[in-house]
């Protein structure tokens, strides 16, 4: 039995890994990892105070008569969500008084050290389907889709060897984006009938446009965090001229002008059914590219179809940004709504397929590279798109979780 003086330590050392690990997997912005914290602490009998950045948070545990005030670091990321999904019921038994803290730790370190659920193979393989899921949004070509997985496998095979090679890892943006522009310019790229460089480009760096730190950024200042939504932001756009330069440095390489960066949609001839089971595809990329349970499969492609009809038909009826808004929204909705039964994952898991397509981070990478390639009207054009399609992503989320989440009850 623990004695009262080894509880308190004991609580601190838990509190302090769960907010490293939720800072590792904060996708969904700094509001959760407070609430899960402070959640936590008092099914073990403390009292939890964060103050929350990006990749940094300072806790204050007071328990069993001792205040402990400690500083923890963790790099914002959302590759491994089984564990976020680990840490579900783990955090509700702890909630609900279920657990102590030594038993609490030993569940959380087993959670921090388990494998990836997929080998290395099948994220690869994970990666380039999610891509070629995409392609068809950029170009609905055949042309776009082999070229795809082609330059999918490319920077597949890159981002798995940064999970082995940490210096590969700080710069693999740009490396990703400089080896894709240069196949691209040298290969793909010899003529305007299959398209622009960039939209032959994009499927392929998708995985690493930060599109989901872009909307979680706006949804935290839209909810108050201005410190910790201003840095994200920050990241996001230095992520995206990582790849920037990644692409411009393809053009340096090549000796090609800055105006082969034209931005023309080739006709296209994919049939309606290869659209439609594209999304197919994109989905299972998701779950093996981000370590989510094959389980949760059938559910995550629901949502995917479901917010891909609710944005055609409402940018038919009231324009894109319309129709985004009042698909954010109900996915928002309904992730919140499902995330709060405990049989069910975590919102991020839920939200994370759906999310991605609404493709935001996309556009504000063609814009740069538009800029860059003298067409400085349609590069401006795709720049502000961005940022109203972000903040139209940001606030139906916000919406739809606001809908959804029951009032809490009065002290």
């Amino acid at each position: 039995m623990d004695r009262p003086d080894d509880r308190h330590p004991e609580t601190t050392a838990f509190l302090a890994g769960l907010t490293r690990l939720l800072l590792t997997t904060s996708g969904e912005g700094a509001e959760q990892i407070e609430r899960s914290v402070t959640a936590a602490a008092r099914g073990l009998g403390a009292e939890a105070g964060l103050l929350v950045l990006p990749d940094a948070a300072t806790v204050t545990v007071t328990s069993h008569g001792q205040v402990t005030t400690l500083a923890v670091r963790g790099f914002p990321e959302v590759f491994r969500l089984d564990q976020v999904i680990a840490l579900k019921p783990l955090i509700e038994q702890i909630a609900g008084g279920r657990m102590g803290a030594a038993e609490a730790d030993r569940r959380l370190a087993a959670i921090t050290s388990a494998p990836p659920p997929y080998p290395w193979w099948l994220k690869l393989t994970g990666i380039v389907l999610f891509a070629i899921g995409f392609a068809p949004l950029m170009q609905p070509t055949w042309y776009e889709v082999w070229t795809t997985a082609v330059l999918g496998t490319v920077t597949a095979s890159l981002a798995v060897a940064a999970g082995r090679l940490p210096r590969l890892a700080t710069v693999l943006p740009l490396v990703a984006a400089a080896t894709v522009s240069l196949i691209t310019l040298e290969v793909f790229a010899r003529t305007p009938a299959h398209g622009g460089p960039v939209l032959l480009m994009l499927p392929a760096l998708f995985y690493f446009v930060p599109g989901d730190y872009l909307s979680a950024a706006t949804t935290e200042l839209a909810a108050g965090f201005l410190t910790t939504g201003a840095i994200r932001l920050v990241y996001a756009v230095f992520l995206l001229v990582q790849l920037y330069l990644g692409v411009i440095l393809g053009l340096v390489i090549t000796g090609r002008s800055r105006h082969a960066l034209f931005d023309v949609a080739a006709h296209g001839d994919l049939p309606r059914w290869a659209l439609f089971l594209a999304w197919l595809v994109f989905t299972v990329g998701t779950v093996l590219a981000f370590a989510i349970p094959g389980r949760l499969l059938g559910i995550l492609l629901v949502l995917v179809y479901a917010t891909v009809g609710v944005q055609t038909a409402g940018t038919k009826l009231i324009g894109e940004v319309g129709g985004t808004f009042a698909a954010a929204v109900l996915l928002g909705l309904v992730t919140t709504w499902l995330a709060a039964r405990p049989a069910q994952p975590p919102r991020i898991v839920l939200l994370l397929p759906g999310f991605f397509t609404l493709t935001v981070g996309s556009l504000g990478m063609r814009g740069l590279t538009a800029l860059a390639g003298g067409y400085p009207v349609q590069g401006f054009h795709d720049l502000t798109k961005m940022i109203t399609i972000v903040t139209a992503i940001a606030a139906g989320l916000l919406l739809g979780a606001v809908l959804a989440r029951r009032p809490e009850p009065a002290p």
